[in-house]
């Protein structure tokens, strides 16, 4: 039986619907961001060489192929979900996983913190968890296909940062209705503690 089931949900993997919304809605802000700061490095060092009066063609190009560079660098990807499926595009290639097919969800201990999904089918996605906090029905999709993946017996670690994370999100998202109907007003900026930790 277990057999057939995987084999279904391997099926199911090549079947699946390009994935839809819901996406990253402050995803436009970061790109408008990433590409300010790429305008403002190219105008810095040509600024910079025109004083020095060094400014040729050759250089023009290589500032603008570093200028395009920490564009790439800082170009947010985008978040889509359907059910079964998380995809994130980033400038040249797109990553997807089967999110009713989870086996670990962990978030890596480092500087900046991501929450690293796999599938049993080999599938990895990387994403920052403020995407997930920024548009909470992204994470209401991944939190009800991770809890079919754990009653399939797929997921077999994440459940604690997935619980972590959860609590956060319902936090923001209580504290951001509030604000809206005027309940209640944010208030100074939000515990580093909060933060996912690595999962043990």
């Amino acid at each position: 039986m277990g057999r057939r089931e995987d084999a279904s949900g391997a099926a199911g993997a090549r079947a699946l619907p390009p994935a839809r919304t819901p996406h990253y809605a402050h995803r436009t802000k970061e790109l408008r961001s990433a590409a300010r700061h790429a305008i403002a490095l190219l105008l810095a060092l040509l600024l910079i060489d025109r004083a020095a009066e060094s400014l040729t063609s050759g250089r023009t190009v290589l500032w603008s192929g570093l200028a395009l560079l920490l564009f790439a660098v800082l170009y947010p990807p985008r978040v889509t979900a359907a059910p079964g499926r998380l995809v994130c595009r980033g400038l040249v290639r797109a990553r997807a996983v089967r999110t009713d097919l989870l086996v670990s969800v962990h978030v890596p201990e480092g500087l900046t913190r991501r929450l690293v999904l796999r599938d049993s089918l080999g599938g990895r996605v990387e994403i920052d968890p403020e995407v997930l906090i920024a548009d909470p029905r992204l994470w209401y999709r991944l939190a009800e296909d991770a809890r079919l993946s754990a009653d399939r017996g797929s997921l077999i670690r994440g459940g604690p940062a997935l619980r972590r994370l959860g609590a956060r999100i319902d936090r923001e998202t209580a504290r951001a209705v509030f604000a809206l109907s005027g309940l209640e007003k944010p208030t100074g900026p939000r515990p580093q503690d909060e933060r996912p930790g690595p999962d043990r």
